[in-house]
């Protein structure tokens, strides 16, 4: 059987070392191994002029689409603004069950909202965005404890309030998925 691994895909530049502790949180959360990779697409056929964002929708299908077949899943990583259409912007999106999903540092970085910088504020909730993402990929829908990292997160400082992982209940409910999907 061949090793399965979650592979993270930056689009745009990300510091590697910024890379490496989001993936080492990634494998401490699910426990499989990480991949980072680079890639490129042309971001201007997602950009919508009319609300200056890029769709997440279509760029969460171009990401899916370029994912590796070894690749147990896929999140791709990107420094722009997202929205769908039936919201204002969003932090990321993954398919519930899926293979694939996307996350933003966009509007996570303390500067959009006038704020002094913070690199290290910037990497914890990018970091958790990403494990929330990946969350939904395993099957794990939206958490009601306010401090689980699967809790929505409409406002960045809903992500600050969140703790880096799961809480026991999304962590037992993960088990159980990825015990079944060893079988399947």
């Amino acid at each position: 059987m061949t090793q399965q691994n979650i592979t993270l895909v930056s689009f745009g530049y990300f510091g590697k070392h910024f890379l490496e502790k989001i993936a080492e949180a990634v494998k401490r959360e699910f426990a499989y191994q990480v991949i980072i990779k680079e890639s490129h697409i042309d971001l201007s056929e997602f950009f919508d002029p009319g609300r200056r964002q890029y769709n997440g929708n279509k760029m969460l299908i171009a990401v899916d689409k370029i994912s590796d077949e070894g690749a147990l899943k896929t999140i791709g990583l990107f420094s722009v603004d997202l929205f769908i259409p039936i919201l204002t912007y969003i932090f990321g999106q993954a398919v519930l069950n899926g293979n694939t999903g996307i996350a933003s540092l966009y509007r996570l970085s303390n500067e959009r909202y006038g704020i002094e910088p913070d690199d290290n504020l910037l990497l914890e909730r990018f970091t958790k965005e990403v494990v929330h993402e990946l969350g939904h990929t395993f099957g794990l829908i939206h958490c009601s404890s306010p401090t689980c990292v699967m809790r929505s997160s409409t406002y960045v400082e809903d992500i600050d309030q969140k703790n880096p992982g799961l809480c026991n209940s999304c962590h037992a409910q993960l088990e159980i998925r990825q015990g079944s999907q060893m079988y399947t």
